[in-house]
């Protein structure tokens, strides 16, 4: 035996590093392809492949908004941080040069007549009227939705809708939040394969290549293994359990108070931004009950505020058709009203303070909670990524035989 290892030394030595890529390549290819690609490859059902992020986004991202609002973070909290005085000071200029537009377009449209006939203080009134009161109808709405959050705002379909628009920033909140982890797991890979590469060294030795079987079935070994107890190490034990005199943890659960930061940092700045409370508010599933709570304050406004000059309009355009120009002014209102709300968005980044906010509260969960926000991208298809590895590594062990023998 010696002398056969003596005249084929740099063979048999090849096999722990040769084992150890094993390990390394399939750890690399497990992450790859639980991010890519983002949409599916191949012909489908079957021979294809789709990220497993990508195709399980609606389940991740249920999942992450779940932990998000039960444990992080309430919508209730978020608005009752926003002052509605504020707001409407805010965006205050930017809505007072679009009630002006509005009040000037829908007048002109709907009775182009009647506007260039009205008296020129007539049409002043009515649009400084307008523009005073624009203010405070924002301040109204928003004193309102406080009281009922749940009523006008659905944060689940917010961050859902928004991650399936954009998978892209679903993978990288994944990739954010396990960064150190994946790196690990790519590392620890060619460990182990070295480690059971020594082993398989030894039997290929002492049995002098007559079971050149072994050599794929090893590959097989190390790619299922060393997958496994990778994965397991990330997440187990969710604990600190001293052996041996070495404390040891989950890696993933020993980063908690990291990984908090760099999660907060990008939920607050890509998902749970002001624009996108904005743009839930009056586009997304409960926007109806924002656009009727905004069309029932224009239209008090409009018929408190008309004063002297509406006498003057049911005159000449009819009741039916007052009644349309205030729903045209409200329909107007409401266009604009996303976009002059973009003004207050510094402010509301500040006041609701979303970042400093969830770092606190994700340093307080517990080690099982905490899991919950990096294991679903791996729990879901855990077992197709370490079969892979484990095909991968047979295959690269059968290619072994053709230089050991």
């Amino acid at each position: 035996m010696w002398a056969d290892f003596q005249q084929h030394f740099w063979l048999y030595i090849s096999i722990p590093f040769i084992s150890g890529i094993i390990g390394y390549v399939t750890k690399v290819v497990a992450i790859h392809m639980m991010f890519s690609p983002l949409e599916f490859k191949g012909i489908k059902p079957i021979f294809g492949w789709q990220g497993i992020v990508p195709r399980k986004a609606e389940k991740m991202a249920t999942v992450a908004v779940d932990l998000m609002t039960s444990k992080l973070i309430k919508p209730e909290e978020i608005f009752a941080r926003l002052d509605p005085k504020r707001i409407a000071k805010e965006i205050e200029a930017p809505l007072m040069a679009a009630a002006e537009d509005i009040t000037r377009e829908v007048a002109q449209e709907q009775h182009p007549g009647l506007w260039e006939g009205m008296p020129e203080f007539a049409r002043a009134k009515l649009i400084n009227r307008v523009k005073s009161r624009a203010p405070d109808i924002v301040q109204q709405v928003m004193a309102e939705i406080q009281k009922d959050v749940v009523q006008y705002f659905d944060i689940k379909h917010m961050v859902v809708s928004n991650l399936l628009k954009d998978k892209r920033l679903l993978n990288e909140i994944f990739k954010k939040v396990g960064k150190e982890e994946f790196k690990f797991f790519m590392n620890v890979g060619f460990v182990f394969g070295f480690a059971i590469g020594l082993v398989q060294m030894t039997c290929w030795i002492v049995t002098q290549g007559k079971y050149p079987w072994m050599l794929p079935m090893f590959g097989g070994f190390v790619g299922f293994f060393s997958d496994w107890l990778a994965l397991q190490m990330m997440f187990r034990p969710l604990k600190p359990k001293k052996v041996l005199g070495y404390t040891w943890q989950g890696l993933f659960l020993k980063r908690q108070n990291e990984v908090a930061a760099d999660y907060a940092a990008l939920i607050s700045k890509q998902l749970l931004t002001s624009r996108h409370l904005i743009e839930e508010l009056f586009t997304g599933p409960r926007s109806d009950s924002v656009i009727n709570l905004v069309n029932r304050h224009v239209r008090q406004e409009i018929d408190i505020e008309a004063g002297i000059i509406r006498p003057l309009v049911v005159y000449a355009i009819g009741g039916a058709k007052y009644q349309v120009l205030k729903t045209k002014v409200a329909e107007r209102i409401m266009e604009r009203l996303p976009e002059t709300m973009k003004s207050m968005e510094s402010y509301a980044e500040d006041a609701m303070d979303i970042r400093n906010t969830l770092i606190t509260r994700m340093q307080r969960l517990t080690p099982e909670e905490f899991e919950g926000m990096l294991r679903p991208a791996f729990k879901e298809d855990e077992w197709s990524l370490i079969i892979v590895g484990a095909v991968l590594g047979f295959l690269v062990g059968e290619m072994q035989i053709l230089f050991m023998l």
